[in-house]
């Protein structure tokens, strides 16, 4: 309950995309409605996709690390941001982080991609904005802990070559411009944020 009184929007986006998330697991029907297809998202069908992609994942892994991810960061930021605010911020970025992949992609109709990580990565960098001097690591590599602003910096920094080169069906385009949409938008809604993330270096 005082998650749900603290951050209501927050709650609500995680209860639904953890339920929405394994009833395509157990209902192919619905993961095949529900994930983005660039080819025809870019031609005008399903476009819908572009939200309902971000209410599903691949696998329990998948699901579980953005949630976890979501966890330590939406319910505090809901609070610095504000509620409306908050809900803008997620929905406009999971639109503008899948944008770039409909672009790359809207050639190959053998292209899906799923998932709340472009969101979720504007969550994060959002918050790294109110907090740039947190504590932020890697939850494989234990005990390695470095300041919120050069983990941003580093993040952006491996996306970017990870969307040129990997090949891990990984969509590191969504990360990448989910961050940068996260920043953009906490700019436009709380225009103070800038000045007082420089006043704490």
């Amino acid at each position: 309950m005082e998650y749900l009184t603290m951050a209501p929007v927050a709650s609500v986006i995680f209860v639904l995309t953890l339920a929405t998330s394994l009833w395509a697991f157990s209902d192919p029907n619905i993961y095949a409605k529900f994930i983005l297809n660039p080819y025809e998202a870019s031609r005008g069908h399903r476009v819908y996709t572009i939200i309902t992609s971000g209410l599903i994942h691949a696998d329990w892994n998948h699901l579980f690390f953005n949630m976890l991810s979501y966890y330590f960061f939406a319910f505090q930021l809901e609070a610095m941001l504000g509620h409306w605010q908050f809900g803008v911020l997620y929905m406009v970025s999971l639109i503008l982080s899948d944008l770039p992949s409909i672009q790359k992609h809207k050639e190959d109709s053998w292209y899906n991609t799923l998932g709340a990580s472009g969101a979720i990565s504007a969550v994060i960098f959002s918050a790294i904005l109110f907090n740039p001097h947190g504590q932020m690591g890697l939850i494989f590599i234990p005990g390695i802990r470095i300041p919120a602003w050069i983990f941003g910096i580093l993040y952006l920094v491996y996306c970017h070559f990870a969307a040129k080169h990997a090949r891990d069906n990984i969509n590191h385009d969504a990360h990448m411009f989910g961050a940068l949409s996260g920043i953009l938008i906490t700019i436009i809604l709380h225009h103070t944020v800038i000045n007082e993330f420089f006043s704490k270096f």
